[in-house]
């Protein structure tokens, strides 16, 4: 997400929230320079409709894409064969095992024999049940490369499930003719789960896994002539892949992400981040995102794809015990983009600010920072900035997109300076939104090249996701940051379904209040659910950091999480950062008045959180509605009041 008004930048050690209006202005003039060899100018042209409807376009025609994403593939085989593509490594210590275009595009011919030679299809796709892997990248390639698509199922839903069901129903669905996993032992109970359901043949990334056909094998078949046929029969209408949405209830939905809106999706980037194209442009990627999601698949590998760049899969996380592996790795390949979700630029703040080399490091060869995944609290952009401005003399530029599985995902991008978290952007070339009044906001619909045909053999569910005219109805409400100037971009405003009206009658924000509560709380909220549906006070569920809270109470790292919770200094902090809020927001709408720390993480099983972390509201409130109960009892003891 991006901007409002443009950044600052200076030569001097400044702290970003504190320069004078000089300061500023020759900050602002310093990073429009750097952002104007890095990106396209936002432009947008609105049309004011007689119904109250706004449609929101770039004049800028999007140029012509690829057929598929195997064209890229070949191309960069033929033109830099000898460039790294992927690399990946087991632990911290041990050396990165590369692999080049040329070798991938070798792999990729021989598995997508195999694949011919077992009839897989569109109705009968691969699967991919493992996390980001070089076995993972050159498998789906091989199937997307004749037509196949392939599927990657978050490993959470095999890993982490209790009882299977999302995961059986999705196998149901596709009925995939070959599973992959990076080794049969872990995926043990999953596969024994769904093996009723599927005559696929499973392939290893363990050569030593007997019950299994080994990836290294699939990978050595003799390329046959019957692949370039398929290639070449490939279309931009052929299924890529099918991504599964979080699913908040019930199943999840599988996306089609047919070739079109991959090649468009990344037309479009290279138009608005224009520095891709300039001769000499290294593009290095450092990455976990999972590429079961649509940012970590569509955008970030995909863009590695597309512009001939070197992707070192990441195996770390923003997690307890795992993010020590990605400072590790940040240590050894610095990128040229740095991608991450908040808690993971959370965690990156804190790391920087112990490692005076890293942080210098960091700030002096990354170009600019993206996030994504959910809205970037503001103290964690104010800290970054901060951290930036005094470490190299101007803030680090930070920019983001918006879009959804469904758009594959970019249906904005954020391609200028943001003076503060929250803009998404101005629509990509070929994409229009359309911005329709839902109470008092607007809600926003997306129509183009990028954006699904469906979902798979789900006709209903197909037709209830577009309006009369083929908009999108992704479900989002935005706000305008200049209703004069709409290339100033997007503001995100919360999901629609989940805001909601007090007693009052006054409406609850929902997606802005979250952001403002975990500001007001930091660091020792992780998350917010609010709560007050019916009700005369907003209230909040908190998933805390626990490791910002074991520190803030002085306890060891073995302390129990209850204990933690129950700590007099936990509670008096919670309630001076519900204080903090309500001097903030004053109205009822604007803060809350209690809040209740839960000791559970959110659960997989529920639906209560995605791969990339994101809280999904309704689930938590629905599955956790004993919680809800305690937090609005007046005699229970356990919530934690606004003081003051």
């Amino acid at each position: 997400m991006a901007k409002a008004e443009w950044p600052r930048q200076s030569g001097t050690r400044l702290r970003p929230i504190r320069t004078s209006g000089r300061r500023r202005k020759h900050m602002t003039a310093a990073l429009r320079g750097d952002a104007s060899s890095l990106f396209a100018a936002p432009k947008t042209i609105a049309e004011h409709r007689a119904d109250g409807s706004i449609v929101l376009r770039s004049p800028e025609p999007l140029h012509d894409s690829a057929r598929c994403i195997g064209d890229w593939l070949e191309q960069w085989a033929r033109q830099t064969p000898d460039a790294i593509f992927l690399a990946e490594r087991g632990n911290a210590e041990a050396p990165w095992t590369t692999v080049t275009y040329a070798q991938a595009l070798r792999q990729v011919r021989g598995a997508a024999s195999w694949i011919l030679s077992q009839g897989l299809s569109a109705e009968r796709p691969l699967v991919i049940l493992s996390d980001n892997s070089i076995d993972h990248a050159l498998l789906a390639l091989a199937a997307q490369h004749v037509g196949v698509p392939s599927a990657a199922i978050s490993p959470a839903y095999s890993l982490m499930s209790r009882d299977f069901d999302k995961l059986k129903s999705m196998i149901a669905l596709l009925e995939p003719g070959a599973i992959y996993v990076s080794a049969t032992k872990p995926f043990a109970a999953a596969l024994a789960a769904i093996e009723p359901l599927h005559k696929a043949q499973i392939i290893s990334g363990n050569g030593a896994d007997a019950d299994a056909l080994a990836f290294s094998a699939v990978a050595a078949t003799p390329e046959i002539a019957d692949v370039a046929k398929a290639f070449a029969a490939v279309t931009p209408d052929t299924i890529a892949k099918f991504l599964f949405t979080s699913g908040s209830t019930g199943t999840p939905k599988a996306v089609i992400n047919t070739q079109r809106m991959l090649t468009s999706s990344q037309q479009a980037k290279a138009q608005t981040w224009t520095f891709l194209e300039q001769a000499g442009s290294d593009l290095v990627i450092l990455d976990w995102l999972p590429w079961s999601h649509t940012f970590g698949a569509n955008h970030n590998f995909n863009l590695v794809l597309r512009n001939g760049g070197s992707l070192y899969i990441d195996g770390g996380k923003p997690a307890p015990g795992l993010f020590a592996t990605s400072l590790a790795n940040l240590k050894s390949v610095m990128p040229t983009v740095y991608f991450n979700v908040p808690r993971g630029f959370d965690m990156l703040i804190a790391a920087l600010r112990g490692d005076e080399a890293l942080r210098r490091r960091f700030f002096s060869e990354v170009k600019f920072a993206f996030y994504a995944g959910a809205a970037l609290p503001q103290n964690l952009w104010d800290a970054l900035e901060q951290l930036s401005v005094e470490t190299v003399g101007r803030p680090l530029p930070m920019v983001s997109a918006w879009g959804s599985t469904e758009t594959s995902p970019l249906a904005t991008d954020c391609h200028f300076l943001a003076e503060r978290s929250g803009n998404i952007g101005v629509p990509i070339p070929g994409t229009e939104l359309k911005l329709v009044t839902s109470g008092d906001k607007l809600e926003v619909r997306v129509r183009g090249p990028n954006v699904t045909p469906g979902y798979w053999k789900a006709p209903e569910l197909t037709r209830q996701a577009f309006d009369d005219e083929g908009f999108y109805l992704i479900g989002d409400a935005v706000k305008l940051a200049d209703s004069a100037r709409p290339e100033r971009g997007l503001f995100f405003d919360g999901r629609v379904a989940e805001d909601f009206k007090l007693n009052s009658g006054t409406w609850v924000s929902v997606g802005t209040l979250r952001l403002a509560g975990i500001a007001a709380l930091a660091p020792l909220a992780q998350d917010i659910v609010v709560a007050g549906h019916g009700g005369d006070e907003v209230r909040f569920l908190v998933f805390p950091n626990i490791l910002a809270c074991r520190g803030h109470a002085g306890l060891p790292e073995t302390a129990d999480v209850n204990d933690v919770l129950a700590h007099d200094k936990i509670r008096g902090a919670i309630a001076q950062g519900l204080a903090k809020l309500k001097q903030q927001g004053a109205n009822s709408s604007g803060h809350a008045t209690r809040a209740l720390l839960l000791a559970e993480p959110p659960s997989v099983d529920g639906g209560e959180i995605t791969d990339k972390g994101y809280i999904n509201q309704r689930a938590v409130l629905t599955r956790r509605a004993e919680a809800v109960a305690r937090l609005n009892d007046d005699a229970a003891g356990e919530w934690i009041g606004c003081v003051g």
